[in-house]
C-alpha cells in the first residue's frame, strides 16, 4: 500500500500550477492544489473593483499567447465554455495626439499603413505571423531549439534600438518599440527586439484577444477540467512549509523564488538556493482601472476600436521611459499599456459605460502615487478623459505583491527576462523545472520560458515529474 496521500501537490493555482495539475492528472495522478487567495488563477482573476457590473481583469487581460501555446491549444478549454472575443484591431500606439500606429489582424493591412516600412514589415511580421503555430511553440520551449526559434533569433535577438534602426517610419517604429517593451527590460540590451517581433507575429497569427467575461474566465475553465478529471483545489490555504503539505510523491512550486525559498529553502542544497536569492526582479507595474460614462474620447478616433494601447510616444520615448525606470528612476512619462476590454466583449460593463484599464510601468518596489501622471497621459490622448471617470481602482506595487505574492516588488516577470535570465531561469540547464530535491519542483513564470500566459512552464514541469517519477 502507497504512503502518500495524494501523488502531487501543487502550490499555487496560477496559469501554470493548474495547467501543471491538469497535465499530471490527465495521466491519472491524483492531484490537489492549494492556492493562498479565496479564489484561483493567480494572474487569471477578474473582479468588480471599481462599481458593481464593472468587471476588471486584475492580472493579465489580453492574451495572446493564451491563443497560440501549446498548453492551452491542446486543453481544448472551449469544452468547458471558454471564449476569446476580439476584433480587427489588435493594437495601437497613440504618437501624439491624432497620430498613431495601428496594427490589424492583416499583415498586409497593418503594413499598408507604414509608409516606408510596408515592405519590411509584411515581410517579417507577415511570415512569423503565418507561422503563429511553429512560432507558438518555439517560445513556448526555446530550450529545445527549432527552425522557427533559430529564425526569429537571427531575426530579432538584437537591442530594440538596433532593429529600430531598420526603419524609417515613425509609426512602425514607435509601434514595434511599444511592442519589445513588454520584455520589461532597458531595450537597449540584447533580445528585447524579439519579444517586440514574436508578439507583434501573434497580432496578426491569432490576435490580442481577451476572454469572454473576464480573464477569470480562463481560470475557471482550468478548474472545470481539473475537477473532471478528480483533482482539487483548495483555496484560502496558505502554505507555509512544504512539511504541512500532504505526503506526495512530488511538490510543485507555482510560486516566485522568494516564495519556493520560504516554503522549502530548507531542502534545497546551498548552490540552489543561492541561485533562487540571486533571481533578479525587473520593472513593477502600476495598476489603474476605471468605471467610464461611455468609452474613452480619444483625439484620434481609430483609437476607439483597439483592444489594447501602448501610450508611450515616439520610439524614442519608449527607450527613455523604460532606461529610466530599469535604472530605478519614476519617468515624467511613463510607458503606459491599456486595456479596452469592453471594446471586445461588451459584458464587461452596464450599456452605455466601459471598463477600461491597464499599468503602467514603474521601478521595482516604487512606493509614489502615479495616479495623476497616468491619467494626465491618458487626457493629453483623450481630451475630456477625466470627465468620464465614474470610479477609480489602484493598485501600487505593494498592493500587486499583496494580491498575487509571485508578483515580488510589483514585479510581473517572475524575474526579469533579460537574455541571460531568460535561460538561465533560475539556474542554466535542460530541465529548469528541476531542484536540487528530487521531490520537489518550480513550474512558475519563473522557470522557462518565463512570463505570460502560457502554461507552458506548468506543463514542462509536469511532463519532467513524469519523467522522473511516473
Amino acid at each position: 500500500m502507497s504512503s502518500y496521500e495524494v501523488d502531487a501537490v501543487i502550490v499555487g493555482s496560477g496559469p501554470n500550477g493548474l495547467v501543471a495539475a491538469i497535465t499530471l492528472a490527465e495521466a491519472g495522478w491524483r492531484v490537489v492544489v492549494y492556492e493562498e487567495q479565496d479564489t484561483p488563477g493567480g494572474a487569471l482573476r477578474s473582479e468588480e473593483t471599481t462599481l458593481p457590473g464593472f468587471v476588471h481583469d486584475t492580472g493579465a487581460s489580453n492574451v495572446p499567447m493564451a491563443m497560440a501555446s501549446p498548453a492551452f491549444r491542446e486543453l481544448g478549454l472551449e469544452r468547458e465554455g471558454l471564449v476569446f472575443d476580439q476584433n480587427d484591431v489588435p493594437l495601437a500606439h497613440p504618437i501624439r495626439p491624432g497620430e498613431s500606429g495601428i496594427v490589424r489582424r492583416s499583415a498586409a493591412d497593418t503594413a499598408a499603413g507604414f509608409g516606408a516600412d510596408e515592405r519590411l514589415w509584411r515581410t517579417v511580421m507577415g511570415t512569423f505571423g503565418s507561422r503563429w503555430q511553429q512560432l507558438g511553440r518555439a517560445i513556448g520551449n526555446p530550450l529545445r531549439p527549432t527552425p522557427d526559434l533559430i529564425a526569429l533569433g537571427a531575426t530579432s535577438v538584437w537591442p530594440t534600438p538596433w532593429m529600430l534602426a531598420l526603419l524609417r517610419d515613425e509609426r512602425s517604429r514607435a509601434v514595434l518599440a511599444g511592442l519589445a517593451a513588454h520584455s520589461i527590460v532597458d531595450l537597449r540590451k540584447p533580445a528585447t527586439a524579439l519579444v517586440g517581433v514574436a508578439l507583434g507575429a501573434l497580432a496578426h497569427g491569432v490576435g490580442w484577444p481577451v476572454a469572454h467575461g473576464g480573464t477569470g474566465s480562463i481560470a475557471d475553465a482550468l478548474v472545470a477540467r481539473l475537477a473532471s478529471l478528480g483533482g482539487e483545489v483548495v483555496t484560502g490555504s496558505r502554505v507555509t512549509r512544504i512539511e504541512d503539505l500532504p505526503r506526495a510523491r512530488a511538490v510543485l512550486l507555482d510560486t516566485s523564488p522568494k516564495g519556493a525559498l520560504r516554503i522549502a529553502g530548507h531542502r534545497f542544497a546551498p548552490s540552489y538556493a543561492g541561485a533562487l536569492h540571486r533571481m533578479r526582479y525587473g520593472s513593477a507595474a502600476y495598476k489603474v482601472d476605471w468605471a467610464l460614462d461611455g468609452g474613452v474620447p480619444w483625439a484620434d478616433p481609430d483609437l476607439a476600436e483597439a483592444g489594447y494601447l501602448h501610450l508611450g510616444g515616439t520610439a524614442e520615448q519608449v527607450i527613455a521611459a523604460e532606461r529610466d525606470v530599469a535604472r530605478g528612476r519614476m519617468p515624467e512619462e511613463p510607458f503606459i499599456l491599456l486595456s479596452q476590454a469592453s471594446v471586445l466583449d461588451s459584458s464587461r460593463a452596464p450599456e452605455g459605460k466601459s471598463a477600461f484599464g491597464g499599468y503602467a510601468h514603474v521601478p521595482l518596489g516604487y512606493d509614489g502615487d502615479a495616479t495623476e501622471a497616468i491619467e494626465a497621459r491618458i487626457e493629453r490622448f483623450a481630451p475630456g478623459f477625466r470627465e468620464r471617470i465614474l470610479a477609480r481602482h489602484v493598485m501600487d506595487p505593494r498592493a500587486l505583491e499583496a494580491h498575487n505574492p509571485n508578483l515580488v516588488g510589483g514585479a510581473i516577470d517572475g524575474g526579469v527576462p533579460d537574455l541571460r535570465q531568460l535561460l538561465m531561469r533560475p539556474r542554466l540547464s535542460l530541465n529548469p523545472a528541476e531542484t536540487s530535491d528530487p521531490g520537489i519542483f518550480l513550474c512558475s513564470a519563473s522557470t522557462v520560458p518565463g512570463p505570460g500566459v502560457t502554461g507552458m512552464p506548468g506543463r514542462l514541469a509536469a511532463q519532467l515529474v513524469l519523467k522522473r517519477l511516473g
